[in-house]
Parts: C-alpha cells; structure tokens; sequence
C-alpha cells in the first residue's frame, strides 16, 4: 500500500484546486456574484459572498496544503450542500442538475477526506511525526 500513499494528496488537489479557483473567480465579479446570490433569494447577500469567498479560497488552500483537512474538508462538504440546494434546485433544467449532483458528489469526496484525513504527504501528518517524535524519548 506505500506504492499509493501519493493517492490522498492527489485527491486533496483535485478537489481544492476548484474551491480555490472558485473563490479568487468570485474576487474579479463581486457585482455579478452578489447579484447572483440576491437572485435566489438568499439574504445578505453581500455577507454571504465574504463567506462563499472565504470557505472557498480559505479551505481550497488548507486542503492544498493538508493543513486541518478534516475540518477543512467538513467545512466545504457542508458549503457543497448548502450551495447545491440553494443554487441548483431547479431539476426541470437539466444543467441545473448536473451541478447539484456535482456538488453533492464533491460533498461525498470531502467527508471521505474528513474521515481519512490528509494521508502521508500533508502538513497536518508532519505535525503528527513531530508530536509522536516529542512524545517518545529517543526516537
């Protein structure tokens, strides 16, 4: 199994490399993005694009980074709900259910990664070496 201890940070990368272009997208259209997010009904709007912009860029780079993935991880799992019921409710339009599907499937990668953590190559498994090094005399 060492052979595919390269797998979780492939998996890290392919699903925080979209969170965090998502959110520095948002950071070119504020007026489009706000815009959008009154047009579904949802309130303050201008607040919740702080917070889509923040989980996005905010939790794209810690799962880049494997620093606190689980709950980086758990944290965007919920926004992919969240954002997929809100955004993308409207079945009768075949695109619209595509990206409720996406993020539901993304929300399922997420929690996969909220249970198995970062793997090897990640911030957050140098920070465990280095407390069981500290913990254990000698080594």
């Amino acid at each position: 199994m060492d052979s595919y201890k390269f797998l979780p940070l492939l998996g890290r990368i392919l699903l925080g490399a979209p969170f965090l272009m998502s959110g520095l997208s948002k950071l070119g259209a504020y007026a489009a993005t706000v815009g959008y997010i009154s047009a579904v009904g949802l309130p303050a709007p201008s607040l919740a694009y702080i917070v889509a912009v923040a989980i996005e860029v905010g939790g794209g780079l810690l799962l880049l980074s494997g620093y606190q993935v689980r709950l980086a991880s758990l944290v965007l799992a919920i926004f992919s709900v969240v954002t997929a019921v809100s955004f993308h409710r409207n079945f009768s339009d075949q695109n619209q259910m595509i990206h409720f599907l996406k993020n539901v499937m993304m929300a399922g990668g997420l929690l996969q990664i909220t249970y198995f953590g970062a793997g090897a190559f990640s911030l957050d498994a140098r920070s465990t070496e280095s407390t069981l090094r500290k913990a254990i005399p000698g080594a």
